[in-house]
């Protein structure tokens, strides 16, 4: 069969081969560029353009949550990519160990279309994809490209497009036969677990065992309280409660560290997490000790000490229930676990 000629009558040239490699970050900005000239309706601005490439450029690292191939060109760019976002799915049969991806940008310069580097990439992403254990995968494609992604094994109109593959399952080094091993990315399964904020705060009391409080200014729902607050980032809790107590009152606790109670809540009360948190016994203060706290005006104006009972008309039910708990477990020396605690509406 003779080659196919060009208008000029000479004689085509074959295309190259196309070879993709694995993008690294340093691949981010060409990516979002190809993406912004030929995927979207509207292009990006330059400040969207490096926005987008800060953010997905550590995406593109082992520990991300991307994977993408890339075909170079000449001049230091890139000619195709084809880019897959990894998120985790409730497990089911077909793909048991609940990791799916998005085909979230297939993109080819004008110039060199018509060379297989669509399908090459692709491909490549793919088969990558699987041995991460990735057997969903998912994209929307235009009515022209449907054809190229039904040939690769995606079914499904050409709005949304699927495709569930086979995967074989990998025996664990050590493992019994049948054993399977787990995604090889600890931050795929840390986005599948619960969050929570984590408090610590200090119990004190005068010397006849009577609970002492502070006065919220900024929680009128909340308005008496123990000392203490949220963590900070590399905080343990015992940290947190000594820094918060020297903060709000002036009195730095010694130790060493007695845990009285473990508290549970929920999300609620506009806050989207759970809060965990361990309530620490400060000891019994002197009235003088008492007299010489010094409030921080921004969070407290005012210290007060009453019996366990008189406690209970200031305070909302459930903050007065874990009041009760807390002051239970510094008399019998039980540490106390309250999770019927709740955030109410205000």
């Amino acid at each position: 069969m003779p080659r196919s000629r060009t208008a000029t009558g000479c004689r085509s040239r074959p295309a190259p081969v196309a070879h993709p490699r694995v993008a690294v970050p340093e691949d981010a900005e060409s990516i979002v560029r190809l993406r912004s000239d030929y995927v979207l309706s509207e292009p990006l601005s330059e400040e969207w353009i490096l926005r987008c490439a800060e953010e997905l450029a550590p995406r593109l690292t082992h520990a991300g949550d991307a994977r993408a191939f890339v075909i170079d060109a000449g001049d230091g760019s890139i000619d195709a990519c084809a880019l897959g976002l990894i998120h985790p799915v409730l497990p089911a049969p077909a793909y048991p160990k609940g990791l799916a991806a998005r085909v979230h940008i297939v993109a080819t310069r004008p110039d060199v279309r018509r060379r297989g580097h669509a399908r090459a990439v692709v491909s490549a992403l793919l088969d990558h994809l699987r041995t991460e254990q990735v057997t969903l995968f998912e994209l929307h494609s235009s009515a022209q490209a449907a054809p190229l992604y039904r040939e690769l094994g995606f079914a499904g109109s050409p709005a949304l497009m699927r495709m569930t593959a086979t995967s074989p399952q990998l025996t664990v080094p050590g493992g019994r036969p049948g054993a399977t091993s787990t995604p090889s990315a600890p931050e795929h399964y840390a986005e599948t677990v619960p969050k929570a904020t984590l408090w610590a705060c200090l119990y004190f009391t005068d010397e006849d065992e009577q609970p002492v409080q502070v006065h919220s200014v900024y929680s009128p729902a909340y308005p008496w309280q123990l000392v203490g607050g949220t963590m900070d980032h590399g905080e343990h809790p015992w940290q947190t409660a000594v820094r918060e107590c020297a903060e709000e009152t002036g009195i730095t606790p010694a130790g060493p560290p007695r845990l009285l109670a473990t508290v549970y809540s929920p999300p609620g009360g506009g806050w989207p997490y759970s809060t965990i948190g361990c309530v620490f016994d400060g000891g019994r203060l002197t009235a003088e000790q008492i007299r010489g706290i010094t409030l921080d005006p921004l969070e407290h104006d005012e210290v007060r000490v009453l019996p366990l009972a008189e406690w209970e008309e200031l305070m909302p039910p459930g903050d007065f229930d874990r009041l009760t708990a807390v002051a239970e477990a510094r008399r019998t020396g039980v540490t106390a676990y309250v999770d019927s605690w709740e955030w109410g509406t205000s």
